[in-house]
């Protein structure tokens, strides 16, 4: 069971609203509150990561009509929507090492602030170069998903980690099925007033920049990087250790979990991205649908995310209070293995209704799946937690998809691997030998002249 081996009841302390743990991490996640700092940083990450986004993923609901605009081949699209997640996979490995050394509010506003500019570009692209580079950088904003889950893993204790993980990141990832619809209905809104379609698309992209601008802003000013206060202010009075790049990495990059983890969630949530990318246009031309008609089925798949990926943190918070660690890793297995199958499928059947039944199905497990993986990546390593946080084709799209669901399975294969020494894994119990304890564990990753100044002690007052 996952017990740390300094358990402290949660208490109700006078400073915070909430009952929290010795570290001061609320021990309840009453969703619908505001209560400051926990329920107002959480409120304050799913808003500003679903803002990311919206504004990365304005561009595929409209590309029906950009593509004309510009004239823009497939291999055109196609290599814009890699570049559109590539951005997210550079920003990533940077914004874990930010979140660890200046604390998640302000590695969140920044990058958010930085990449606001690249979406007002929308309005000058003229090539398809100019399109691709746009939604590169545009792309790196989706990095904010590292600070937000961050965020939520500082706020709160690790038996309602898991849930609050899941809304944060599906209530932020609800942007990818918002844009869907919202895109379309400013477009039609801004043509309608009178502005000509290929100038009307360019102006629409002002609403998610200035969206984007104004949660940066928010999360600066009303937001704090943890229970205590904010990383420069804690770490001026002592409170909390200073940490160096160098070390944080090394024991990101030296866990082999953490590898295992960006290869399942890296290639799931690719996936997903993907089919955010692609399935607008998937649908108008497949079906030869009207553009507003393929955007709402569209929109299905990332709404969805309003409950599925919840609804896999708190799954995987159940089953940890049922069977614990290995509860988590075999509700992961099986529900993203059942994503790969469902995204088979998709991939093969013809008819109109039947894809939108099966891309539902595939949403929400894949969907859940990333939820899941986030009810144990808090786990992997406490030092290192923001690094762990990371991570034009010859076929038809339907095979495309087909492929996709096979790989999903595959890279889902190495979750028998993980094995934690205090908790066991998927096949095998906890280890006999007396030094396989979490305090052990998580003790390993500080060196003896770290312990004797007691850095490592903010790992272990964390209760498990």
């Amino acid at each position: 069971m996952e017990v740390s081996s300094i358990n402290v009841e949660s208490q109700r302390d006078t400073k915070f609203a909430l009952p929290v743990d010795s570290e001061h991490k609320a021990t309840v996640f009453p969703l619908f509150s505001f209560a400051k700092p926990h329920m107002r940083a959480f409120h304050l990450s799913w808003v500003s990561f679903f803002a990311c986004f919206v504004s990365t993923f304005a561009a595929p609901p409209l590309l029906p009509v950009i593509r004309d605009n510009l004239s823009l081949t497939a291999t055109d699209i196609g290599n814009a929507g890699i570049a559109s997640v590539s951005g997210a996979v550079f920003a990533r490995v940077a914004m874990g090492t930010a979140c660890d050394l200046f604390g998640p509010r302000l590695a969140s506003a920044c990058l958010c602030l930085l990449t606001a500019p690249a979406m007002y570009c929308f309005a000058v692209a003229n090539s398809a170069v100019s399109f691709l580079l746009v939604r590169f950088f545009v792309g790196f904003s989706l990095a904010t998903f590292v600070s937000t889950q961050f965020w939520m893993s500082s706020m709160f204790s690790p038996r309602v980690v898991g849930s609050a993980n899941g809304v944060a990141a599906g209530w932020g990832n609800l942007g990818g099925g918002a844009t869907q619809l919202i895109m379309p209905l400013v477009f039609v809104l801004i043509r309608d007033i009178g502005a000509v379609k290929f100038t009307a698309w360019r102006i629409a992209f002002f609403i998610p920049a200035l969206f984007q601008t104004l949660s940066a802003f928010a999360v600066v000013l009303f937001g704090q990087d943890m229970p205590d206060g904010n990383f420069h202010k804690l770490e001026k009075a002592g409170e909390k250790a200073k940490d160096k790049f160098s070390k944080v990495f090394y024991h990101g990059v030296t866990n082999y979990r953490a590898w295992i983890f960006a290869l399942t969630y890296g290639y799931c949530f690719g996936v997903e991205l993907t089919i955010d990318n692609i399935i607008a246009e998937y649908f108008y031309d497949r079906f030869n649908l009207k553009l507003h008609s393929a955007g709402l089925i569209a929109a299905s798949f990332g709404l969805a995310n309003f409950f599925s990926r919840p609804g896999g943190g708190i799954f995987s918070d159940m089953m940890a209070r049922k069977f614990g660690m290995r509860g988590r890793l075999w509700a992961l297995w099986i529900v993203q293995t059942l994503g790969g199958v469902f995204c088979i499928i998709l991939g093969v059947v013809s008819s109109l209704w039947a894809s939108i039944f099966v891309m539902i199905l595939f949403s929400i497990f894949v969907q859940a799946a990333c939820g899941l993986t986030f009810g144990v990546v808090p786990f992997v390593s406490r030092r290192s937690l923001g690094l762990i946080f990371f991570k034009g084709s010859k076929y038809s799209k339907e095979t495309g998809i087909t492929l996709m669901g096979v790989m999903i399975i595959a890279c889902t294969i190495p979750i028998m691997f993980i094995y934690f020494p205090q908790w066991g894994g998927m096949f095998c119990g906890p280890s006999s030998k007396k030094e396989a304890t979490e305090e052990h564990y998580y003790k390993a990753e500080w060196s003896e002249e770290e312990q004797s100044q007691g850095y490592h002690l903010q790992s272990m007052n964390e209760n498990s």
